[in-house]
């Protein structure tokens, strides 16, 4: 199946969690997480009307972001940041989507102020408190959301997640309502605040019922890496 084809059916599918939430497509963006995309699979993507993109990995990133300079596109990071390879991210994405820490915060900032940039952040939440992956706790998200605030030249956005995976997407929901609601109780202390960035291949119909305003689709759109 090509990758038009894909886009399609996903955007079939993003119009239906719509219709069933009462929502307007419009308020969901779908970007195209290309960890397992080459060069030309994500020129088939824009070729099809997709201009946003996510990478998980700055070594992996930075040749396909050279390979494709002739392009109008956005580009998010959206993996584990190292703090080494901050101002490498400030440089070529528009928005660091996985805040983890304040350190990290701190270090983005101090990349920033150097280059003379604002660059719009979301804090990552370990909404499941799982060991494995790296975010804040849901209970330490308004104390690093102060700490952000403090910050001249990052802004905050909103929150990105990935909860425990699950075959049946019906048991991750109860995930997306609990970031659903820290969104809102962010979102009403902070008029920067926007964006909700959940769900992913298994499960973004759900995410989408639940208020996600941003879904990172890879093998959905891709298929799997080769």
């Amino acid at each position: 199946m090509s990758v038009a084809e894909r886009l399609d059916s996903v955007r079939e599918r993003v119009a239906r969690a719509c219709q069933r939430s009462g929502r307007a497509v419009e308020e969901v963006l779908l970007l195209g997480a290309t960890k397992s995309a080459s060069v030309n699979r994500i020129r088939e993507a824009v070729d099809a009307g997709l201009d946003l993109f996510g990478e998980n990995r700055i070594q992996e990133a930075l040749p396909k972001i050279a390979g494709l300079r002739d392009l109008p596109l956005r580009w998010h990071f959206i993996g584990k940041l190292q703090k080494n390879k901050a101002g490498q991210a400030v440089e070529h994405f528009e928005m660091i989507q996985s805040v983890d820490s304040p350190g990290l915060a701190e270090r983005l900032e101090r990349v920033a102020s150097q280059a003379e940039v604002i660059v719009p952040v979301l804090l990552e939440v370990n909404v499941g408190q799982e060991i494995s992956k790296s975010g804040v706790l849901p209970g330490e998200v308004p104390t690093l959301c102060a700490r952000i605030r403090e910050f001249e030249h990052l802004r905050l956005e909103g929150l990105m997640s990935i909860p425990p995976y699950h075959p049946d997407p019906e048991r991750v929901r109860p995930f997306f309502v609990e970031l659903r609601r820290l969104f809102e109780d962010m979102s009403s202390s902070y008029s920067t605040v926007d964006t909700l960035s959940m769900g992913m291949s298994e499960d973004y119909e759900v995410a989408i019922e639940e208020g996600s305003t941003l879904i990172r689709l890879g093998r959905t759109l891709f298929g799997e890496r080769i």
